[in-house]
């Protein structure tokens, strides 16, 4: 990494972990949320996501751990390793809030292809004082590193405004920007609130090469993937010689569960700490790298829809197949959908973040969702709002990644980190929500 780049992570970084909250000050009550989340991160065009089900059960409070966990340690060392940032200009702001008026020459409805645009004053947006924009900050960076024309024109103030006070990256947010609120087309006969989910980035043991534990394989991109359109379900691969022959060689790891590989089917990416073949052991990153292109199709439901199980989450389906482990094959295949990845090396500062989502650039746990870009465009500045029954949620989050069943005027998947933790905040929230997208003035 330049000098440069260095200097310009670690304001991020400063921001993030001198906060004192690491981003998910918001998430101090126990959640719960009914199903397995499934979302896929993409790296270069829309792919697939979900999630399902409707059973809630309470769980304990996950996020403490998780978070010093992921980011604490690592971050004190990058950050002891940072040199003094060079000086630069800064950006015309105001010392104290601007006024929260409407701009007087911005338009009243701004129409999308899948939803309507309605001009909005910052004091309609719920909680917008008491965020932690620092935390933020780190998200907008990624953001920038895309030359995107709703994102280029502001960000060498965002660059010039890193590292400083979040009192006053709030009053630049608020003199440069001007909120809409995203609505349904129809909004007269669609519900006025919309739906957030959230996903994550498992981490699982596995072994190069197969051993006994670890026997089931997690594959590359076939040589014949695009020879027939869609490829073979998941039911064939199992079967089929012609399909376990495209597949020979194309083995990057083998992990102890199909359930385990069926997680990252349904993530689109994960994690894995890799035990080597000479005995050593490093982390690396599966990032998705293509698809059979069969449709997604949730375990979980099926379990519910057959009367086998009242919880569908992953803790209960694997409980459900501890039970039954002569159906784990039959359940698999309820989901033909499969997905082939790539492997990344896991290096510096690109270890705190997570996988590269349709944007194309690395994830920020806490600041990153997935959307429907017909209806809020990739790096759009949005305005978060979801008071769930247990999980009050209102914060500055960036629009940067897709799924294919994120659909809709108000939708979004939360991005919420790496590892179990994660998984558990993000099996089980789901839960209404509003969105104000932030339009560059």
């Amino acid at each position: 990494m330049r000098l440069k780049e260095r200097q310009s992570l670690c304001h991020s970084l400063g921001g993030f972990f001198g906060s004192g909250s690491f981003g998910f000050s918001d998430f101090s009550s126990p959640l719960s949320r009914p199903e397995n989340i499934v979302h896929q991160t993409i790296a270069s065009k829309i792919n697939n996501a979900n999630n399902a089900s409707n059973k809630i059960k309470p769980m304990p409070h996950l996020l403490g751990s998780w978070i010093l966990g992921s980011f604490c340690i690592v971050g004190a060392l990058l950050l002891t390793a940072c040199s003094s940032p060079e000086k630069t200009p800064m950006p015309q702001v105001p010392a104290s809030p601007p006024a929260a008026t409407v701009l007087e020459s911005a338009p009243a409805v701004l129409m999308k292809p899948k939803s309507r645009w309605m001009l909005a004053s910052w004091t309609d947006l719920p909680g917008f004082n008491a965020d932690n924009f620092n935390e933020a900050w780190v998200a907008w960076r990624q953001n920038c590193a895309r030359n995107l024309p709703n994102t280029q024109r502001l960000c060498a103030d965002v660059k010039r405004l890193d590292g400083q006070p979040s009192e006053l990256q709030k009053n630049w947010v608020m003199e440069s920007f001007q909120p809409y609120r995203v609505e349904h087309l129809n909004a007269v006969a669609a519900p006025a609130n919309g739906l957030l989910t959230a996903y994550y980035e498992p981490v699982f043991e596995a072994s190069r090469a197969p051993r006994p534990g670890f026997e089931v394989p997690l594959y590359g991109v076939p040589a014949n993937l695009k020879a027939r359109s869609p490829w073979y379900s998941r039911e064939e691969i199992s079967k089929l010689p012609a399909a376990q022959a495209a597949l020979k060689g194309k083995e990057i790891a083998f992990i102890a569960s199909p359930v385990d590989a069926m997680v990252l089917h349904i993530q689109g990416s994960g994690r894995l700490w890799l035990t080597q073949r000479d005995g050593s052991r490093i982390q690396i990153r599966l990032a998705f790298a293509g698809t059979n292109e069969h449709p997604y199709q949730s375990i979980g439901r099926w379990l519910l829809d057959q009367n086998l199980t009242k919880d569908a989450t992953w803790p209960g389906i694997k409980a459900w197949l501890a039970q039954n482990p002569h159906r784990t094959h039959e359940l698999m295949a309820r989901n033909p959908r499969f997905i082939f990845f790539k492997e990344e090396a896991l290096l510096g500062a690109e270890a705190l973040l997570g996988p590269k989502g349709a944007m194309g650039i690395p994830l920020t746990p806490g600041r990153s969702i997935a959307v429907d870009p017909g209806s809020i465009p990739y790096g759009s500045a949005v305005w978060l709002s979801s008071s769930g029954p247990q999980t009050p949620l209102n914060r500055l989050v960036f629009a940067q990644d897709t799924g294919s069943v994120i659909l809709g005027a108000v939708r979004a998947d939360y991005f919420v980190g790496s590892g179990d933790a994660a998984g558990e905040l993000a099996g089980r929230l789901k839960q209404d929500m509003n969105a104000w997208v932030l339009l560059p003035r």
